[in-house]
């Protein structure tokens, strides 16, 4: 019966009753985010039925091919969070500039950053993809923001979330109370919640990198992965999971419920500092991991605490178990100096050299 379950509505509710100066826009902003993911999560259920699959046959702003559900799924979040008032502006990682709201619409105190659907180059195989979003207060309520008011560092979230879109569909959010996760029932179209205070377990058995990308990444990040994949008899004295879904909704997922540590570290390959997107990502993501207990970092520093210097900004990103991330940032140290001789290198397939 819904009279036993908890629905978001109530959840949001009762979080605003330990606050009785809140206004109720965050909790109306929230519903609204939570409407546009349910739309999306019909949408990606639908594949090829729905001619929602396949490519858009466009490039947006980071110089990635579109997909049809990438243009859709923006276009949701931009239709369903514009006219409430809750909102002075809106960014996505779809649009080169911020999205400025239509005249008529009331401008709200609020800043909402999102990623529409990531891991989109999954859908067509049919892998768990997902929508992550951010919301921080604008500087100057009632008015249209300026680009740059968007550029606050991940410790101004008031809320952070995603939806995956997977065997079902999940909402999980934090309002910096702990982290909630809520699973859509499609037929009473509510999201219910199913995981209270989810808290990422301290061990770590798994790690998830590409590891196509080993030729390119630090001594830090070898030696780490190195040390993983030496299992029992390593300086570990451990067997590690290797795990890659090229995904980061269903990456996080994974961590934060079963635990281990996702790394997308900086690398030499194409002289980014970075693969994913600070506001659109990485501190929403992070807001998560450290509400559940998890840590999260560049390698060098706090994800969270890292301003922002542009929209779109890449940034290395490194998060999970605190112990595990921890050691990262370690090694990180040890080897700004000093190069890691790895040595395995030369002895596991996975690493060897072409002349060896």
């Amino acid at each position: 019966m819904l009279a036993d379950h908890t629905t978001l509505v109530k959840f949001l509710i009762e979080e605003r009753r330990r606050h009785p100066s809140a206004s109720g826009d965050l909790n109306g902003l929230i519903l609204d985010v939570s409407l546009a993911c349910k739309a999306i999560s019909n949408r990606v259920a639908v594949g090829a039925l729905g001619d929602v699959l396949g490519s858009a046959e466009a490039t947006n702003v980071q110089g990635e091919t579109q997909q049809k559900l990438d243009v859709l799924a923006n276009d949701l979040f931009l239709r369903v969070n514009e006219w409430s008032g809750h909102l002075a502006g809106m960014a996505s990682e779809e649009m080169a500039d911020p999205y400025v709201l239509p005249k008529k619409y009331p401008r709200g105190k609020y800043l909402l950053v999102f990623d529409p659907l990531d891991g989109s180059s999954n859908i067509d195989v049919n892998v768990s993809v997902g929508s992550i979003f951010s919301i921080l207060r604008t500087p100057n309520p009632g008015e249209d923001p300026a680009p740059d008011d968007y550029l606050q560092p991940g410790t101004e979230q008031v809320c952070a979330g995603y939806a995956i879109y997977g065997p079902s569909t999940m909402l999980v959010l934090s309002v910096g109370t702990g982290v909630h996760g809520f699973t859509l029932d499609s037929e009473l179209g509510e999201f219910i919640l199913t995981r209270p205070d989810m808290r990422l377990p301290a061990a770590a058995s798994e790690f998830a990198i590409n590891a196509s990308n080993q030729r390119f990444w630090e001594p830090a990040v070898q030696r780490y992965v190195d040390e993983c994949l030496a299992g029992r008899s390593g300086p570990r004295h451990k067997d590690f999971n290797m795990r890659w879904v090229a995904s980061l909704v269903a990456e996080a997922h994974r961590i934060l419920v079963r635990g281990g540590v996702f790394l997308y570290p900086r690398d030499t390959k194409d002289e980014r500092p970075g693969r994913l997107r600070l506001l659109y990502e990485a501190n929403p993501v992070a807001f998560i991991i450290e509400q559940a207990g998890g840590a999260a970092s560049t390698g060098t520093e706090r994800i969270l605490e890292v301003r922002p210097e542009g929209l779109h900004q890449r940034i290395p990103f490194i998060f999970g178990a605190t112990e595990e991330v921890e050691r990262l940032e370690r090694y990180h140290r040890d080897h700004n100096d000093r190069e890691y001789d790895s040595p395995l290198y030369n002895t596991r397939g996975l690493f060897r050299t072409a002349t060896g």
